[in-house]
Protein backbone atom coordinates (compact mmCIF):
# COMPACT_ATOMS: atom_id res chain seq x y z
CA UNK A 1 0.00 0.00 0.00
CA UNK A 2 2.83 2.38 0.89
CA UNK A 3 4.49 1.70 -2.46
CA UNK A 4 1.22 2.33 -4.26
CA UNK A 5 0.78 5.81 -2.78
CA UNK A 6 4.44 6.73 -3.29
CA UNK A 7 6.26 7.71 -6.45
CA UNK A 8 9.70 7.08 -7.83
CA UNK A 9 12.20 9.87 -8.29
CA UNK A 10 11.19 10.30 -11.94
CA UNK A 11 7.52 10.62 -11.09
CA UNK A 12 6.54 7.11 -12.18
CA UNK A 13 4.64 4.72 -9.97
CA UNK A 14 6.45 2.07 -7.94
CA UNK A 15 5.49 -1.58 -8.20
CA UNK A 16 6.08 -3.26 -4.85
CA UNK A 17 6.43 -6.69 -6.44
CA UNK A 18 9.10 -5.54 -8.90
CA UNK A 19 12.78 -5.96 -8.11
CA UNK A 20 13.33 -2.33 -9.18
CA UNK A 21 11.03 -1.16 -6.39
CA UNK A 22 13.27 -2.89 -3.84
CA UNK A 23 16.63 -1.64 -5.13
CA UNK A 24 18.53 1.42 -4.05
CA UNK A 25 22.11 2.61 -4.59
CA UNK A 26 23.73 0.17 -2.14
CA UNK A 27 21.68 -2.68 -3.59
CA UNK A 28 23.68 -2.40 -6.81
CA UNK A 29 26.89 -3.02 -4.90
CA UNK A 30 25.52 -6.09 -3.14
CA UNK A 31 24.36 -7.44 -6.50
CA UNK A 32 27.72 -6.70 -8.13
CA UNK A 33 29.53 -8.64 -5.38
CA UNK A 34 27.19 -11.57 -5.98
CA UNK A 35 27.74 -11.44 -9.75
CA UNK A 36 31.44 -10.69 -10.17
CA UNK A 37 33.04 -10.33 -6.75
CA UNK A 38 35.00 -7.39 -5.37
CA UNK A 39 36.83 -4.63 -7.22
CA UNK A 40 38.49 -1.31 -6.33
CA UNK A 41 39.91 1.30 -8.69
CA UNK A 42 40.58 5.00 -9.06
CA UNK A 43 37.35 6.58 -10.24
CA UNK A 44 39.07 8.70 -12.90
CA UNK A 45 40.35 5.55 -14.61
CA UNK A 46 36.77 4.91 -15.79
CA UNK A 47 34.95 8.21 -15.27
CA UNK A 48 36.85 11.21 -16.59
CA UNK A 49 34.78 13.84 -14.77
CA UNK A 50 34.70 12.03 -11.43
CA UNK A 51 36.57 13.31 -8.33
CA UNK A 52 40.00 11.80 -7.69
CA UNK A 53 38.78 9.23 -5.17
CA UNK A 54 38.49 5.46 -4.98
CA UNK A 55 35.56 3.59 -6.52
CA UNK A 56 34.45 0.00 -6.17
CA UNK A 57 32.33 -2.21 -3.95
CA UNK A 58 34.76 -3.09 -1.14
CA UNK A 59 32.82 -0.89 1.31
CA UNK A 60 30.13 -3.59 1.48
CA UNK A 61 30.37 -6.91 3.32
CA UNK A 62 29.88 -10.16 1.35
CA UNK A 63 27.67 -12.41 3.51
CA UNK A 64 24.34 -11.54 1.91
CA UNK A 65 25.82 -11.43 -1.58
CA UNK A 66 27.36 -14.89 -1.20
CA UNK A 67 23.96 -16.32 -0.19
CA UNK A 68 22.41 -14.63 -3.22
CA UNK A 69 25.10 -16.09 -5.47
CA UNK A 70 24.48 -19.56 -4.08
CA UNK A 71 20.72 -19.23 -4.50
CA UNK A 72 21.12 -18.04 -8.10
CA UNK A 73 22.33 -21.57 -8.87
CA UNK A 74 18.61 -22.43 -9.01
CA UNK A 75 18.49 -20.61 -12.34
CA UNK A 76 16.79 -17.48 -11.05
CA UNK A 77 18.32 -14.11 -11.86
CA UNK A 78 20.52 -12.45 -9.26
CA UNK A 79 17.88 -9.78 -8.70
CA UNK A 80 15.07 -12.25 -8.05
CA UNK A 81 17.38 -14.43 -5.97
CA UNK A 82 18.22 -11.40 -3.82
CA UNK A 83 14.54 -10.69 -3.17
CA UNK A 84 13.80 -14.35 -2.39
CA UNK A 85 16.73 -14.54 0.05
CA UNK A 86 15.49 -11.39 1.77
CA UNK A 87 11.90 -12.60 2.09
CA UNK A 88 12.94 -16.08 3.30
CA UNK A 89 15.17 -14.44 5.90
CA UNK A 90 12.27 -12.23 7.00
CA UNK A 91 10.04 -15.27 7.42
CA UNK A 92 12.83 -16.90 9.40
CA UNK A 93 13.09 -13.85 11.64
CA UNK A 94 9.47 -14.14 12.70
CA UNK A 95 9.70 -17.91 13.12
CA UNK A 96 12.74 -17.63 15.39
CA UNK A 97 11.24 -14.70 17.31
CA UNK A 98 8.05 -16.72 17.86
CA UNK A 99 10.12 -19.57 19.28
CA UNK A 100 12.07 -17.22 21.55
CA UNK A 101 8.79 -15.77 22.83
CA UNK A 102 7.65 -19.22 23.88
CA UNK A 103 5.59 -20.18 20.85
CA UNK A 104 2.29 -19.61 22.65
CA UNK A 105 -0.34 -17.10 21.47
CA UNK A 106 -1.26 -14.33 23.88
CA UNK A 107 -2.02 -10.64 23.80
CA UNK A 108 1.61 -9.81 24.59
CA UNK A 109 3.10 -12.03 21.90
CA UNK A 110 0.52 -10.92 19.34
CA UNK A 111 1.25 -7.26 19.98
CA UNK A 112 4.97 -7.98 19.82
CA UNK A 113 4.67 -9.70 16.44
CA UNK A 114 2.52 -6.82 15.20
CA UNK A 115 5.23 -4.36 16.24
CA UNK A 116 7.73 -6.53 14.38
CA UNK A 117 5.65 -6.27 11.21
CA UNK A 118 5.99 -2.46 11.26
CA UNK A 119 9.33 -2.24 13.03
CA UNK A 120 11.24 1.04 12.59
CA UNK A 121 13.34 0.76 9.44
CA UNK A 122 11.64 -2.52 8.62
CA UNK A 123 10.99 -1.43 5.04
CA UNK A 124 14.56 -2.62 4.45
CA UNK A 125 13.58 -6.13 5.51
CA UNK A 126 11.95 -6.36 2.05
CA UNK A 127 14.70 -4.61 0.08
CA UNK A 128 17.81 -5.91 -1.69
CA UNK A 129 19.94 -5.34 1.38
CA UNK A 130 21.47 -7.67 4.00
CA UNK A 131 19.30 -6.31 6.83
CA UNK A 132 16.88 -9.24 7.09
CA UNK A 133 19.66 -11.83 6.68
CA UNK A 134 21.82 -10.14 9.32
CA UNK A 135 18.90 -9.80 11.74
CA UNK A 136 18.01 -13.47 11.34
CA UNK A 137 21.64 -14.34 12.08
CA UNK A 138 21.57 -12.28 15.28
CA UNK A 139 18.39 -14.06 16.40
CA UNK A 140 20.00 -17.44 15.66
CA UNK A 141 22.95 -16.30 17.78
CA UNK A 142 20.51 -15.64 20.65
CA UNK A 143 18.96 -19.09 20.12
CA UNK A 144 22.40 -20.65 20.45
CA UNK A 145 23.04 -18.89 23.74
CA UNK A 146 19.59 -19.81 25.07
CA UNK A 147 19.99 -23.48 24.07
CA UNK A 148 23.52 -23.62 25.53
CA UNK A 149 24.88 -24.41 22.06
CA UNK A 150 28.04 -22.45 21.45
CA UNK A 151 28.17 -23.87 17.91
CA UNK A 152 24.79 -22.40 16.92
CA UNK A 153 25.70 -19.13 18.62
CA UNK A 154 29.02 -18.99 16.78
CA UNK A 155 27.41 -19.78 13.41
CA UNK A 156 24.80 -17.06 13.86
CA UNK A 157 27.46 -14.57 14.89
CA UNK A 158 29.66 -15.48 11.92
CA UNK A 159 26.87 -14.85 9.41
CA UNK A 160 25.88 -11.61 11.16
CA UNK A 161 29.41 -10.19 10.99
CA UNK A 162 29.90 -11.40 7.42
CA UNK A 163 26.72 -9.57 6.35
CA UNK A 164 27.37 -6.17 7.86
CA UNK A 165 29.68 -4.31 10.21
CA UNK A 166 26.75 -3.89 12.63
CA UNK A 167 26.81 -7.67 13.06
CA UNK A 168 29.96 -7.20 15.13
CA UNK A 169 27.64 -6.65 18.10
CA UNK A 170 27.34 -10.45 18.17
CA UNK A 171 31.02 -10.66 19.13
CA UNK A 172 30.48 -8.35 22.10
CA UNK A 173 27.34 -10.20 23.18
CA UNK A 174 29.09 -13.57 23.03
CA UNK A 175 31.99 -12.28 25.11
CA UNK A 176 29.51 -10.89 27.63
CA UNK A 177 27.63 -14.20 27.61
CA UNK A 178 30.28 -15.61 29.92
CA UNK A 179 28.57 -13.53 32.64
CA UNK A 180 24.94 -14.56 32.03
CA UNK A 181 24.94 -17.82 30.03
CA UNK A 182 26.43 -21.33 30.17
CA UNK A 183 25.56 -21.37 33.90
CA UNK A 184 25.64 -25.15 34.19
CA UNK A 185 29.33 -25.14 33.31
CA UNK A 186 32.33 -24.22 35.49
CA UNK A 187 33.90 -20.86 34.80
CA UNK A 188 36.75 -22.14 32.58
CA UNK A 189 34.21 -23.87 30.33
CA UNK A 190 31.96 -20.79 30.30
CA UNK A 191 34.88 -18.67 29.21
CA UNK A 192 35.85 -21.21 26.56
CA UNK A 193 32.33 -21.38 25.13
CA UNK A 194 31.67 -17.65 25.15
CA UNK A 195 35.16 -16.72 24.01
CA UNK A 196 35.33 -19.45 21.38
CA UNK A 197 31.96 -18.49 19.92
CA UNK A 198 33.05 -14.83 19.87
CA UNK A 199 36.25 -15.68 18.00
CA UNK A 200 34.38 -17.68 15.37
CA UNK A 201 31.78 -14.93 15.06
CA UNK A 202 34.50 -12.32 14.61
CA UNK A 203 36.10 -14.38 11.86
CA UNK A 204 33.17 -13.33 9.67
CA UNK A 205 34.92 -9.97 9.38
CA UNK A 206 38.20 -11.71 8.56
CA UNK A 207 36.43 -13.69 5.85
CA UNK A 208 35.15 -10.44 4.35
CA UNK A 209 38.63 -8.92 4.50
CA UNK A 210 40.14 -12.02 2.91
CA UNK A 211 37.75 -11.85 -0.04
CA UNK A 212 38.57 -8.17 -0.49
CA UNK A 213 42.30 -8.94 -0.37
CA UNK A 214 41.89 -11.72 -2.93
CA UNK A 215 40.31 -9.27 -5.36
CA UNK A 216 42.36 -6.12 -4.70
CA UNK A 217 45.62 -7.27 -3.16
CA UNK A 218 45.05 -4.96 -0.20
CA UNK A 219 44.06 -6.06 3.30
CA UNK A 220 42.92 -2.54 4.08
CA UNK A 221 40.75 -2.11 0.95
CA UNK A 222 37.66 -1.53 3.10
CA UNK A 223 39.36 1.20 5.12
CA UNK A 224 40.87 2.82 2.01
CA UNK A 225 37.57 3.30 0.20
CA UNK A 226 35.76 4.38 3.36
CA UNK A 227 38.31 7.13 3.93
CA UNK A 228 38.79 8.15 0.29
CA UNK A 229 35.21 8.13 -0.97
CA UNK A 230 33.03 8.47 2.12
CA UNK A 231 35.28 10.27 4.64
CA UNK A 232 34.50 7.59 7.18
CA UNK A 233 36.67 5.27 9.19
CA UNK A 234 38.05 4.97 12.68
CA UNK A 235 36.03 5.57 15.81
CA UNK A 236 33.77 8.57 16.38
CA UNK A 237 32.14 10.19 19.37
CA UNK A 238 28.64 8.73 18.93
CA UNK A 239 26.55 11.70 20.05
CA UNK A 240 28.28 14.13 17.67
CA UNK A 241 27.88 11.59 14.87
CA UNK A 242 24.22 11.24 15.82
CA UNK A 243 23.71 14.99 15.50
CA UNK A 244 25.34 14.99 12.04
CA UNK A 245 23.15 12.10 10.94
CA UNK A 246 20.07 13.91 12.19
CA UNK A 247 20.95 17.00 10.15
CA UNK A 248 21.45 15.21 6.80
CA UNK A 249 19.20 17.16 4.36
CA UNK A 250 17.64 14.23 2.49
CA UNK A 251 14.73 16.36 1.32
CA UNK A 252 17.15 18.76 -0.41
CA UNK A 253 19.47 16.14 -1.89
CA UNK A 254 16.96 13.66 -3.25
CA UNK A 255 13.60 15.41 -3.40
CA UNK A 256 11.47 13.79 -6.15
CA UNK A 257 10.30 15.92 -9.07
CA UNK A 258 6.73 16.78 -9.87
CA UNK A 259 3.63 16.95 -7.70
CA UNK A 260 4.08 14.72 -4.66
CA UNK A 261 1.35 12.62 -3.01
CA UNK A 262 0.41 13.76 0.49
CA UNK A 263 2.29 10.93 2.23
CA UNK A 264 5.50 11.51 0.28
CA UNK A 265 5.32 15.27 0.75
CA UNK A 266 4.99 14.86 4.52
CA UNK A 267 7.69 12.19 4.79
CA UNK A 268 10.67 14.09 3.38
CA UNK A 269 12.25 14.48 6.82
CA UNK A 270 10.95 11.28 8.41
CA UNK A 271 14.50 10.30 9.39
CA UNK A 272 14.14 12.87 12.20
CA UNK A 273 11.18 11.08 13.78
CA UNK A 274 12.89 7.77 12.97
CA UNK A 275 15.82 8.66 15.22
CA UNK A 276 13.55 9.75 18.06
CA UNK A 277 11.56 6.53 17.80
CA UNK A 278 14.74 4.45 17.75
CA UNK A 279 15.96 6.22 20.88
CA UNK A 280 12.59 5.61 22.53
CA UNK A 281 12.74 1.91 21.64
CA UNK A 282 16.20 1.52 23.16
CA UNK A 283 15.12 3.31 26.34
CA UNK A 284 12.01 1.12 26.62
CA UNK A 285 14.08 -2.05 26.19
CA UNK A 286 16.57 -0.92 28.83
CA UNK A 287 13.80 0.19 31.21
CA UNK A 288 11.99 -3.13 30.78
CA UNK A 289 15.17 -5.02 31.59
CA UNK A 290 15.78 -2.91 34.68
CA UNK A 291 12.21 -3.48 35.93
CA UNK A 292 12.62 -7.21 35.35
CA UNK A 293 15.82 -7.20 37.36
CA UNK A 294 14.23 -5.27 40.22
CA UNK A 295 11.12 -7.45 40.33
CA UNK A 296 12.60 -10.88 39.70
CA UNK A 297 16.30 -10.37 40.52
CA UNK A 298 17.25 -11.91 37.18
CA UNK A 299 16.84 -11.84 33.43
CA UNK A 300 16.50 -14.86 31.19
CA UNK A 301 19.52 -15.65 29.05
CA UNK A 302 17.79 -14.54 25.84
CA UNK A 303 16.73 -11.29 27.51
CA UNK A 304 20.31 -10.47 28.48
CA UNK A 305 21.41 -11.24 24.95
CA UNK A 306 18.66 -9.08 23.43
CA UNK A 307 19.53 -6.19 25.76
CA UNK A 308 23.22 -6.21 24.81
CA UNK A 309 22.49 -6.57 21.10
CA UNK A 310 19.87 -3.82 21.03
CA UNK A 311 22.08 -1.23 22.68
CA UNK A 312 25.02 -2.31 20.51
CA UNK A 313 23.09 -2.11 17.24
CA UNK A 314 21.92 1.39 18.13
CA UNK A 315 25.42 2.67 18.93
CA UNK A 316 27.63 1.04 16.28
CA UNK A 317 26.53 3.12 13.26
CA UNK A 318 27.32 6.32 15.15
CA UNK A 319 30.59 5.02 16.60
CA UNK A 320 31.57 4.14 13.02
CA UNK A 321 30.55 7.60 11.81
CA UNK A 322 27.68 6.60 9.52
CA UNK A 323 25.56 9.52 8.38
CA UNK A 324 23.32 7.99 5.74
CA UNK A 325 22.69 4.37 6.70
CA UNK A 326 21.84 4.27 10.40
CA UNK A 327 18.08 4.29 9.70
CA UNK A 328 18.33 0.88 8.02
CA UNK A 329 21.09 -0.51 10.24
CA UNK A 330 18.95 0.21 13.30
CA UNK A 331 16.30 -2.15 11.94
CA UNK A 332 18.46 -4.94 13.38
CA UNK A 333 17.29 -3.78 16.82
CA UNK A 334 14.42 -6.14 15.95
CA UNK A 335 16.16 -8.51 18.39
CA UNK A 336 14.98 -6.21 21.19
CA UNK A 337 11.44 -7.45 20.62
CA UNK A 338 12.38 -10.38 22.83
CA UNK A 339 11.88 -8.05 25.78
CA UNK A 340 8.75 -6.28 24.50
CA UNK A 341 6.25 -8.86 25.91
CA UNK A 342 7.43 -7.83 29.37
CA UNK A 343 6.26 -4.26 28.81
CA UNK A 344 2.79 -3.15 30.01
CA UNK A 345 0.14 -3.94 27.42
CA UNK A 346 -0.77 -0.26 27.04
CA UNK A 347 2.88 0.48 26.36
CA UNK A 348 2.97 -2.17 23.67
CA UNK A 349 -0.14 -0.68 22.07
CA UNK A 350 1.35 2.83 22.04
CA UNK A 351 4.61 1.48 20.61
CA UNK A 352 2.68 -0.35 17.89
CA UNK A 353 0.85 2.84 16.88
CA UNK A 354 4.06 4.88 16.75
CA UNK A 355 5.86 2.21 14.76
CA UNK A 356 3.00 1.90 12.25
CA UNK A 357 2.99 5.65 11.60
CA UNK A 358 6.76 5.81 11.26
CA UNK A 359 6.81 2.73 9.03
CA UNK A 360 4.51 4.51 6.57
CA UNK A 361 6.61 7.68 6.64
CA UNK A 362 9.97 5.98 6.17
CA UNK A 363 8.45 3.67 3.57
CA UNK A 364 7.32 6.70 1.60
CA UNK A 365 10.85 8.10 1.76
CA UNK A 366 12.18 4.77 0.51
CA UNK A 367 9.78 4.21 -2.38
CA UNK A 368 9.99 7.82 -3.54
CA UNK A 369 13.76 7.45 -3.87
CA UNK A 370 14.69 9.85 -1.06
CA UNK A 371 16.54 7.18 0.93
CA UNK A 372 19.51 5.30 -0.49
Amino acid sequence: MIAKVSIAGDGSSVAYWSTAGRRRWDSEHYLSIAKTGYEMFWCRERYANFPDVMCGNVAWFPGYSMVVRAFSATGLSYEISAVVVTEVALFGMFAVLWWLLGGKPSWSTSLTLAIGAVFPGGIYFHAIFPIATGTLALLVCVVGVKRHSWGIAAAGGFVATACHLVGAVAVGMLLASMLFAWRKDPWPVRCAKGGGAAVIAGSGVLCAKWLMWQATGKWDAYEIIQESSYKQGGLHEPFSAMAKAYDVPFSEWYRPKGTLPWLVDHAQAAHHTQLWLNILFVLLVVATAVVQLLQHRRLEVEQWAALVLTVGVFLIPFVAGAQMSWYRNHAQMFVGLILVPRMPRWGQAVLLALCAIQYALLGAMFFSGVLV
